[in-house]
């Protein structure tokens, strides 16, 4: 009786022990920290490049040229297809945003929405056609048409021996003037 009582003493405590010593801890941060643990591209790498691509993009010429030309409008800007050409899974949609998000926060253009959400847009606007007020509808052929769009890749080369890695990035991004085809910026990020 008393061996079974220590037996069964010994395999709680056993038992207490295992799963305690797997539980995980979860620590939160902050989303401007940067923090690596893969060495993939990352959060950190998407907002970094986006801030220092958009930067770029607003401190060239175009922007000067466009507004003297236009009366000193703003240029109407659309972020198409980034697309992801690197050996590992990037959600471009996200560095889309980042772009989007620097875009709006320098006032130096304008964003329209493109892809699936200017459908959703347009699919809406139909939708109130039939089923909205005629007061409160919102009519087709108002849209702000893009006068530029920007397009790119996100590009990756792996070198590899035993079990040393390098991954090395590239960012390449195109702005092109949509009414007379012309690229009038490019620029990477390595």
């Amino acid at each position: 009786m008393k061996f079974n009582r220590i037996l069964a003493v010994a395999v709680v405590a056993v038992t207490v022990l295992f799963i305690t010593s797997c539980a995980r801890k979860v620590t939160r941060v902050s989303t401007d920290q940067t923090i690596d643990i893969s060495g993939n591209w990352n959060n950190s790498d998407s907002r970094m490049v986006a801030d220092e691509l958009t930067g770029k993009i607003l401190g060239a010429s175009w922007v000067g040229d466009h507004q003297e030309a236009h009366q000193g409008k703003k240029p109407v800007v659309i972020v198409g297809m980034v697309q992801n050409k690197s050996h590992e899974h990037i959600e471009a949609e996200t560095f889309v945003k980042d772009i989007e998000s620097s875009f709006l926060q320098s006032q130096k253009v304008r964003l329209v929405q493109g892809g699936a959400k200017r459908n959703e847009l347009r699919a809406e606007k139909a939708d109130q056609q039939t089923n909205a007020s005629t007061t409160s509808m919102k009519r087709f052929g108002l849209e702000n048409g893009a006068d530029y769009i920007l397009q790119g890749s996100i590009n990756s080369i792996v070198d590899a021996h035993k079990r040393n890695k390098v991954v090395y990035y590239q960012v390449n991004l195109e702005l092109t003037n949509i009414q007379t085809n012309e690229v009038v910026w490019i620029g990477e990020k390595k």
